[in-house]
Formats: structure tokens, sequence, C-alpha cells
């Protein structure tokens, strides 16, 4: 990783060009993970092994290391936006 994750990053699937979510809190309670909000859907825990790379403020995570759950979520993280708008 080029840079430590803060608060407020955005998030990334690997093959994805869209931010997915942004973090909300790194290591809690000294834990190695991170938690990221999701549109819609709320948050969620991440494990740092799902976490491929973090540059330009940006994390990077491994869509096969994530959970049901938050798939489901990601998957409707933009359901709410207006295709009208460029």
């Amino acid at each position: 990783m080029h840079e430590q994750i803060r608060e407020g990053f955005d998030v990334f699937i690997h093959d994805g060009d869209k931010a997915i979510a942004a973090v909300r809190q790194v290591a809690p309670n000294g834990r190695p993970e991170i938690v990221i909000y999701v549109e819609n859907a709320g948050d969620f825990t991440v494990p740092a092994s799902a976490i491929i790379d973090v540059d330009a403020e940006k994390v990077i995570l491994d869509s096969r290391k994530l959970d049901m759950a938050l798939k489901r979520a990601i998957g409707h993280a933009h359901d709410v936006e207006d295709p009208r708008i460029p």
C-alpha cells in the first residue's frame, strides 16, 4: 500500500471505476479492518486482507474477499441516482 488509510477516503472495487463507499473508521478498537459506509445500505466492516491498495485517497478492495451482504449493498449503492443527470 502506498498511503495510510484515513477516514473519508473513497472506496472502490478492484475492477470498478465508480466509488462504492467511503471510509468511516480505520482499525476500530485496534482490529485489522476498516468500516465503510455504503450509500443506501449503511456501515460495513471490511477485513484488512480485502484491501488491495491505497493510493491518491482511494482504497481498492478485492471483491472476492467481501461478504455477501456487502456485495449486495454494493450492487445497490447507486440505485437512487438520477439516470438523467450525467
